[in-house]
């Protein structure tokens, strides 16, 4: 029996005279169908009328609409907070005094550090805890409000029924 490596070299010989001979029938095939298309073409029994007709298919390049497509959705949102002056004012800042000559000429150098962290909290804490803040006290006022509101209500009442010499027979003095 021979071994596993012997017979490589001849599966591989074998397969391409397959190949080359399948490629040759190929090839006298489709020399076959062109030669009956001609002959049909000269007898007249194949016309051309298909020419007239509308193409049903259609070529496109959709690369370019795709990347419209792409950066149409990507939302880049609004830009940062701009520097006091602008960006092109604090550019010529930052160039004509450069952190390490001039430490006092850049922003916020007017606060130390344990200034500029007190202001950093107080506006993170009036950020957030504002809004609650706020409603709360609205909130308070309006029960304050509505209190005095039910209080006048009945003080008026109550003059109103003192008034009347037949309190008694009123549904809302007898209340």
């Amino acid at each position: 029996m021979p071994s596993r490596r012997s017979l490589l070299p001849l599966l591989l010989v074998l397969c391409l005279c397959g190949a080359g001979r399948s490629a040759a029938q190929e090839t006298s095939s489709d020399a076959a169908t062109l030669a009956r298309v001609r002959r049909d073409l000269r007898e007249k029994r194949l016309t051309l009328q298909t020419a007239e007709l509308p193409a049903d298919f259609r070529l496109a390049i959709f690369e370019q609409w795709l990347v419209d497509d792409m950066l149409s959705k990507m939302d880049f949102g609004t830009p940062g907070p701009v520097p006091a002056g602008g960006i092109y004012a604090y550019e010529q800042q930052r160039l004509l005094f450069n952190p390490i000559n001039y430490p006092l000429m850049q922003p916020y150098a007017a606060y130390s550090g344990g200034e500029f962290t007190t202001i950093a909290i107080e506006n993170l804490v009036g950020h957030y805890l504002g809004r609650s803040l706020v409603a709360g006290v609205a909130e308070k006022r309006r029960l304050q409000q509505e209190r005095a509101a039910k209080e006048d209500v009945a003080e008026t009442i109550a003059d109103y029924c003192a008034q009347r010499p037949d309190r008694d027979t009123i549904a809302i003095c007898t209340r």
